[in-house]
């Protein structure tokens, strides 16, 4: 009952096939949060595949009906007597279209294929990937130890894709159960394949419409005296604002979804270890994981877990 038995046992069940086994049955379901008939789909990817995999880790689960629009999120709760610390981790099922005809010869979005060093398959790298490394990894720790030593609360939204609509009202009316000491999330790529990145601070997005409406029907700048304010120029001027010509931002608060209603609304400090890289095509045909780098994240998800749970570790004040 060590912490380097619980590595161990996160390399055996990725040497022995578990991982890639539980991720292709995962890659399999199409959860395209972008398609409106893919609802059902969403619905049984948390309640047929991961909630019994969390029940099975000892999770208590409940699937939250979207109060906005789009996909569910699941709720997952694992409580241990006399634990001090709680941590929150976060996911999300839902991928972004398969755009089945635009991949590579022989693969396909919706089956995972391994070509040397690469897992193919949509969600692979975001975050079907992620979240299996991160759910294994309490496994192993659980099988090593016996427990967590502390407090887990799990949430898998299936709108990340669409920008996690419904995501701020559920955290908000649920934030009570969502109490938590930190959370540690992956999601994204690693700033360097071969090293683990661990990020702190929260990252967020707010989507809205820009548009000019100057004038009512078209108008010929020469037949009114002069020239006309044209409102595509107005909007390349704002849009110009945004990114120096080499794409750095210049808007401070601009990040990434979603993880400022962890920040704003749960108040939750944020460690993000990510378990891609910036090659893996997400979004894209042909997106994959790289194998060496999952089997090193599950070792780094291990050690962590194992080290959260250890006598000693503080909640936060």
């Amino acid at each position: 009952m060590t912490r380097a038995a619980a590595i161990a046992a996160a390399e055996r069940y990725f040497d022995d096939g578990g991982f890639v086994t539980d991720l292709a049955r995962r890659v399999a379901i199409p959860t395209e949060s972008q398609v409106e008939e893919r609802l059902p789909v969403l619905e049984g990817y948390l309640a047929d595949e991961i909630a019994p995999s969390l029940a099975r880790l000892g999770f208590q689960s409940e699937i939250v009906a979207n109060p906005v629009r789009g996909g569910p999120v699941l709720i997952a709760e694992r409580r241990e007597a006399g634990a001090a610390t709680t941590v929150f981790g976060y996911g999300h099922g839902d991928v972004i279209r398969g755009l089945e005809t635009q991949w590579r010869d022989g693969l396909s979005p919706w089956r995972l294929q391994q070509e040397g060093d690469r897992l193919y398959g949509r969600g692979t790298a975001d975050n079907k990937g992620q979240h299996t490394i991160n759910l294994a990894a309490l496994d192993c720790v659980l099988r090593t130890r016996g427990r967590l030593g502390f407090n887990a609360v799990l949430l898998i939204e299936t709108g990340e894709e669409i920008g996690s609509p419904g995501l701020r009202e559920v955290c908000r009316q649920y934030k009570n159960r969502l109490a938590a000491d930190v959370l540690i999330a992956s999601d994204g790529p690693r700033l360097a394949p071969e090293r683990p990145t661990i990020l702190l601070g929260a990252r967020g997005a707010m989507n809205f419409d820009l548009s000019v409406e100057l004038r009512d029907g078209g108008h010929h700048s020469g037949n009114w005296g002069g020239l006309l304010a044209n409102p595509g120029v107005i909007l390349g001027h704002a849009l110009a604002t945004i990114t120096t010509p080499k794409g750095e931002m210049q808007v401070r608060e601009w990040g990434s979804l979603p993880n400022d209603i962890f920040a704003t609304d749960l108040g939750l400090p944020t460690v993000l270890i990510p378990h891609s890289y910036a090659s893996c095509s997400q979004h894209a045909p042909n997106e994959h994981m790289l194998a060496p780098l999952a089997r090193e994240a599950l070792t780094v998800m291990a050690g962590i877990y194992w080290d959260l749970g250890e006598a000693g570790v503080p909640p936060r004040v």
